[in-house]
């Protein structure tokens, strides 16, 4: 195997593991937690972007659909084709709102709040399966670590990066 080539002053350029970087890191355990999801629940045909969308209008009950897009971090038009598949389902409603004819009011059909009821038991099981491996302090110091992270840094997200 050829070394490593030096660069200007001597220094051999030493390679970062992808085991050590948290954007790699990052990305795996999301596959991995989308996998535990699916095998938890497929048989909802739900992916955990449409579950986020489902829980959010939930609490919402009634939202046009750039909030529910600000609601799970995530740009519109994704948004608007996860809820487009929604409502061929009739888990969702997506109405023109009367007072701004470009929007459109989204919220849950009763079929899609059935759903979610379904659902809830499995998709948390997903949830806790994706940090299995941790005890129950560790789990509780993850979660607040990715909140700080993630709460600071409120406006970057993939499509903000791609533009900036």
């Amino acid at each position: 195997m050829r070394q490593a080539k030096t660069r200007r002053g001597g220094s051999r350029h030493r390679p970062w593991p992808l085991s050590q970087r948290p954007g790699y890191l990052i990305r795996r355990l999301h596959q991995i937690h989308v996998a535990l999801f699916q095998e938890a629940c497929g048989a909802f045909e739900v992916t955990p972007l449409q579950y986020s969308l489902l829980s959010a209008l939930a609490v919402r009950e009634t939202a046009d659909q750039t909030t529910l897009a600000a609601d799970i971090a995530l740009d519109r038009t994704t948004t608007t084709g996860a809820l487009k598949r929604l409502a061929a389902r009739h888990l969702v409603e997506r109405a023109v709102n009367k007072d701004d004819r470009r929007a459109r009011l989204c919220r849950l059909t009763p079929a899609g709040a059935a759903l979610l009821v379904k659902i809830e038991g499995a998709a948390r099981r997903a949830h806790r399966a994706t940090l299995g491996d941790l005890s129950e302090r560790e789990q509780a110091q993850f979660i607040e670590m990715m909140q700080r992270i993630v709460a600071g840094n409120p406006s970057r997200d993939s499509a903000s990066a791609l533009f900036d």
